[in-house]
């Protein structure tokens, strides 16, 4: 129980799609905090929000479930919580059951299974505007004297839709609310959730549909607007194709919209670098500030506006409704490969930036899907890789028609692409093999009514993206910038010197050593050394090539200079071998952050880095040794 000094804690259960995190931002709005459950990377939502009254309240939004006989590691989490069985985490002395209403059927189940445990709950009837305007007539008091619960209505995506819900809060106490009070047996022990299982669900059925026949009218053609859209939604040949043209949209705005904004940061970055260097002394200190803190933060920031485009649109569509259906649409072509629907749109988002595409995963609810999806989104051919790619492609690919129709260049920057969707699907593939025993992973979603989203909700969720990652993500990139500007930068060059300052640091000396591991598929010195600052983002390896070829000039111009010295001193075999390196080579300690922070941990970051170099040097050794044997020497 709590008292005036320890807020209520009550925490919301409720099936994914329900409303429930809108019906949390009403209730919290800004006064919340996103964190992982300890051990798991499983999203951990609460706030604070205090009633009319007074009475302070603090409130966990569980993650959405189906059932508490958990399927997915959400679904596990939300069980321990609710039963006692999470370490650290106290158990809430209010349940707040929340429910679409006008999915009412496909929710009862739930809201039974917590009952079962004998908890303090209130059922809350979210949407219940849209279920007035369906013709869905709920007669509540016999619902709360079925279900023995007290009942109320809410509206999440209004900003006083929790009116009833608070008032409620106000006045009720925990114990008038306890779910085991419409029967006289003791609630059952947590052990029963894994006890006759098959017969208990058959149990669950039979009340949700007695229930529902006592409390709830639905009309014969609620469902009628919907059916027409999903009639075109869902269907093969039209569905596919308005699918496609929404992705597109998508696709191009994460790269056209975020073109000036990212152009801001840049241009900020560097003003603010210009500054340093024009008020400071030369010095190691005035290096550090410009070279590796801001240059660090504005490679971290200059990410910010594709993420946020990206998230603007998976929240619409998420919100509107459509993209579980995109999942559903997908499912069976994505299943060919071990992966369910889900993982279409973080994987698209990944030609953008594997960054905010590994983010996108979170709303994958099977680990093992998530985690395959996470460990091949770098496969997915990132925009960091074309400065590269166009660089090599210029130097090396004759500007030539094949066929009368197709450019040459065009065709190899083509088959780039398609080599990473081919091989990401065959690890998909491999992964699905190594988990043959666990069996395929059934995508079992609820298909929710078509609305409009809500600004605030779209508003709140990308504050919480931008948050997440700059936290999660700013925090390593900035010191793994600074320690590669330190070895770039240290020891200083012999004041009789006659190369460039790199060849003389501690990453010039990496380098040199590389070479010896990558001289057996082409590469030099000079591409050794440019791989270890290139870590940093893959597009760094083009000035780090031109710092190695000691040429001082603007991106542009550098990437100008350098194609006819590369084409003049580089091999055929070495630059085909260098194309294929960059489709598989992680080379983007961004990447390998953004991994290990939604992993939490490092066993899967360095599982990830280890394969795709293993595959970068496997393919790169064998394009080298093809090429040359073709007199591409």
């Amino acid at each position: 129980m709590s008292t005036a000094a320890s807020p209520l804690h009550i925490a919301l259960l409720g099936n994914p799609n329900c409303g429930k995190t809108a019906l949390f931002n009403v209730l919290t709005g800004a006064r919340q905090k996103v964190a992982n459950y300890a051990g798991v990377t499983v999203e951990r939502k609460e706030g604070l929000f205090t009633t009319a009254s007074g009475r302070r309240v603090r409130v966990l939004d569980l993650p959405g479930a189906y059932s508490l006989h958990a399927q997915s590691l959400d679904e596990a989490v939300t069980r321990d919580v609710v039963t006692g069985r999470r370490p650290g985490e106290a158990m809430p002395e209010l349940l707040v059951c929340v429910t679409d209403a006008t999915h009412l059927r496909l929710n009862l189940r739930l809201v039974l299974e917590a009952r079962d445990l004998g908890l303090p709950m209130v059922l809350v009837l979210n949407m219940s505007d849209m279920a007035q305007q369906q013709g869905i007539q709920i007669d509540r008091e016999v619902l709360a004297r079925e279900l023995g619960l007290p009942v109320v209505t809410t509206v999440g995506v209004r900003a006083d839709g929790a009116r009833e819900l608070l008032q409620w809060l106000d006045t009720a106490t925990p114990q008038a609310a306890r779910g085991a009070a419409v029967g006289t047996q003791a609630p059952p022990p947590v052990n029963a959730l894994e006890e006759d299982r098959p017969q208990r669900v058959q149990q669950l059925h039979q009340e949700v549909r007695r229930i529902m026949g006592l409390a709830v009218r639905e009309p014969a053609l609620r469902l009628q607007r919907d059916d027409r859209i999903d009639a075109v939604v869902l269907h093969p040949l039209w569905g596919t194709l308005l699918l496609a043209v929404t992705l597109f949209l998508m696709f191009q705005a994460v790269f056209s919209w975020a073109e000036v904004p990212m152009g801001w940061i840049e241009g900020a970055t560097a003003a603010v670098a210009e500054w340093l260097s024009a008020h400071m002394a030369e010095g190691p200190l005035r290096s550090l500030l410009a070279d590796g803190v801001i240059a660090g933060a504005g490679g971290v920031l200059v990410f910010l506006p594709q993420i946020l485009i990206l998230f603007f649109f998976i929240l619409a569509l998420e919100e509107s409704g459509y993209l579980p259906r995109a999942a559903f649409l997908l499912d069976r072509v994505m299943g060919t490969v071990g992966l369910s629907g889900r993982s279409f749109i973080p994987l698209l988002s990944s030609f953008a930036c594997a960054v905010p595409g590994i983010m996108a995963t979170r709303s994958i609810p099977d680990w093992r899907d998530r985690l395959v999806t996470i460990l091949i989104a770098p496969l997915m051919t990132c925009s960091a890789r074309l400065p590269v790619y166009a660089l090599l492609i210029a130097a090396f690919i004759p500007d030539r028609t094949v066929a009368g129709l197709f450019n040459l260049q065009g065709l190899v920057l083509f088959a780039l692409y398609l080599g990473g969707i081919v091989s990401a699907m065959a690890v998909a593939a491999v992964a699905r093999l190594a988990r043959r025993g666990d069996g395929a992973t059934p995508l079992l979603m609820e298909l929710p009514a078509y609305r409009w989203p809500s600004v605030r909700n779209l508003a709140l969720g990308l504050w919480e993206r931008a948050g997440i990652f700059l936290r999660r993500v700013g925090g390593i990139i900035l010191l793994v910038t600074i320690l590669l500007w330190f070895l770039s930068s240290y020891p200083a060059p012999p004041a009789d010197a006659t190369g460039p300052a790199i060849e003389y640091s501690f990453a010039g000396r990496i380098g040199a050593a590389l070479e010896v591991i990558f001289a057996p598929i082409g590469f030099n010195w000079q591409i050794s050394i440019a791989l270890v600052p290139g870590m940093a983002a893959r597009e760094v390896a083009v000035s780090a090539l031109g710092t190695v070829y000691a040429i001082a000039a603007s991106a542009d111009d550098t990437a100008a200079q350098l194609a006819p010295m590369l084409a003049a001193q580089w091999s055929l075999a070495t630059a085909l071998s260098l194309l294929v390196w960059f489709i598989f080579a992680p080379q983007c300690v961004s990447t390998i952050a953004a991994v290990r922070r939604e992993t939490n941990g490092w066993r899967w970051p360095l599982v990830m880095t280890g394969y795709l170099f293993a595959l970068a040097y496997a393919a790169s050794f064998i394009t080298y040794r093809v090429a040359l044997a073709l007199g591409g020497g």
